[in-house]
């Protein structure tokens, strides 16, 4: 693959998102800063950064800093889509792409997919600590409101989305037995509700149990 193509696969990839080709537009009115152009077109700052980061590694942007040190972003080498239209069919004449091209737009895909991924398993892992630190304090509020250790693992079993007996038994490990003891209790205090053999946390404890 000569060096053309990998520059036509690469503009293809960049042209292929809509923000980045807003951002491109913006800036050949005039250069701007990271802020502006966030404000401007109502991006985040943090995804503005990496749009301007792939512009700027493709050679599309430079930058300068201004007296305050704010990086201005102007067109160092500008792009544009040219469309022919075939007169006879008065239609759109197909872009045919090569093997290769198509490779690396394959490629660049699946690199996108995994970045995404990555930044999905990170939010994961910090989502999965908040939460661990929210069951510590529901059950710091629950032994504070007087509720024994059964009930309040029956509760954190139904704010896991756990509904029958046989299903916050089998989360808990607990005796469907002592689940039903601990949920009806649950229900007297109107934190739990019944609906038929399934149950469920209230959204307003101040309503009256069913």
């Amino acid at each position: 693959m000569n060096d053309d193509q990998a520059e036509l696969s690469l503009l293809l990839d960049i042209l292929g998102n809509r923000n980045r080709r807003r951002i491109i537009d913006l800036l050949r009115d005039k250069p701007c800063f990271v802020t502006e152009i966030s404000e401007k077109l109502m991006i985040s700052p943090k995804a503005v950064i990496d749009h301007l980061q792939m512009l700027e590694e493709a050679s599309i942007l430079s930058f300068r800093h201004d007296d305050k040190r704010r990086k201005y972003y102007y067109l160092s080498h500008d792009i544009s889509i040219q469309v022919h239209l075939d007169r006879q069919q008065q239609g759109l004449i197909p872009l045919v792409l090569s093997e290769d091209q198509k490779f690396i737009i394959s490629l660049l895909k699946l690199w996108q997919m995994i970045s995404a991924r990555q930044q999905l398993t990170l939010r994961l892992e910090e989502l999965e600590r908040e939460i661990d630190q929210q069951i510590s304090e529901a059950l710091r509020q629950g032994r504070l409101a007087g509720n024994g250790d059964t009930g309040l693992m029956v509760a954190v079993a139904l704010a896991h989305g756990a509904r029958t007996i046989e299903e916050i038994s089998h989360l808990t490990d607990l005796k469907a037995s002592t689940v039903e003891e601990a949920i009806e209790a649950l229900v007297e205090q109107g934190i739990a509700c019944r609906t038929g053999s399934s149950y469920r946390l209230r959204g307003n404890y101040a309503e009256q149990p069913l």
